[in-house]
């Protein structure tokens, strides 16, 4: 079923949720968000871990870590298998893939375009991203073009660069396939993939496809959640269909139809969340800006919290007593 399309255009430079996503990101320390971040990427084979830099953590052994990853002086003085994290030797990539189809400009229950919840949720992993002084790349893909921006600097030149990228109208259908088919080819397997799109383009075909992309590297989708064309919104006489421009009739606009995209809508999005969480991958699923900001923070929140788990603190011990401490407070 495709999405509805908002007649206007949004100002996303008047954004208040952009000065929320900045103030996020200029409040939490750099350690916070380095461990945000690594949070975010998921327990994944190809996780940027076990460099020959500094140790800078130590955790206990979990399924699914690699063996090489152990620490065995440590393991020996604990008596359990631990893991030690190092500092990575060169900066993360984030991929950012976003759906520029025309169905994109479909509207969201509070009258935002998809495009536009999508771009915020971009810049919200932008500006975690950029403190920790990784690469980006934004990629813009429709049924026509796939053009890739290499961005480097802070996130109100990113800012900048995506809402111009985004600027221009949506006169093309979408092709996730080929967008999918983009990420499997970055040759990365470090790169964090961010992949934003809607959620009347996850049919089977393409939740396969993302479920092969999060086996190779760690993803999180951002699912924006459009109008449902039968269960007469607030704002049914702002919005047309995407692809053909008309309006959708008003005899269609029932309970039993609502119910049965809906339906349709959340068991395609319980599958995929499914599929992600087997690899360590995420989703994001909301229906505006403002919810999609409040799912990041807890995202981040319970990821931080999950990410302290089984981790060896070391405790503070005053002069006069380091004499009396074993090595098994370390």
């Amino acid at each position: 079923m495709s999405s509805l399309k908002h007649t206007t255009r949004s100002n996303a430079s008047g954004d208040p949720i952009r000065r929320k996503i900045e103030s996020l990101g200029s409040t939490l320390s750099l350690p916070t968000v380095r461990r945000a971040m690594g949070a975010l990427e998921g327990e994944h084979a190809s996780r940027q871990r076990g460099g020959s830099q500094d140790t800078l953590d130590i955790r206990a052994y979990e399924p699914g870590d690699e063996a090489r990853l152990i620490d065995w002086k440590t393991s020996a003085r604990i008596g359990r298998p631990m893991i030690a994290e190092k500092e990575r030797p060169s900066t993360s990539r984030v991929w950012m893939l976003l759906d520029m189809g025309m169905e994109m400009s479909g509207s969201c229950e509070g009258g935002e375009r998809a495009l536009d919840v999508a771009c915020n949720a971009l810049a919200m992993f932008a500006t975690l991203s950029l403190r920790r002084s990784d690469d980006i790349s934004l990629v813009l893909g429709d049924s026509a073009n796939i053009t890739r921006i290499q961005f480097n600097g802070g996130f109100a030149q990113f800012e900048r660069r995506l809402d111009a990228a985004t600027e221009r109208e949506l006169d093309r259908p979408r092709n996730l396939d080929a967008l999918l088919d983009y990420g499997r080819r970055i040759q990365d397997r470090n790169a964090l993939v961010v992949l934003a799109t809607d959620d009347t383009a996850l049919e089977k075909p393409q939740l396969e496809k993302i479920r092969q992309l999060a086996q190779s590297h760690p993803v999180v989708v951002i699912n924006v959640v459009t109008v449902n064309p039968f269960s007469r919104p607030k704002l049914y006489h702002r919005v047309v269909e995407a692809r053909t421009g008309r309006f959708i009739p008003a005899f269609l606009a029932k309970q039993s139809n609502a119910e049965g995209v809906e339906n349709h809508r959340r068991f395609n999005a319980t599958q995929l969340l499914h599929e992600l969480q087997k690899s360590g991958s995420r989703m994001l699923r909301s229906s505006s800006s403002e919810l999609m900001f409040h799912d990041f923070v807890r995202l981040v929140s319970v990821s931080l919290a999950r990410s302290s788990t089984n981790r060896i603190v070391k405790p503070y011990v005053r002069q006069a007593d380091k004499a009396t401490v074993g090595d098994g407070a370390q």
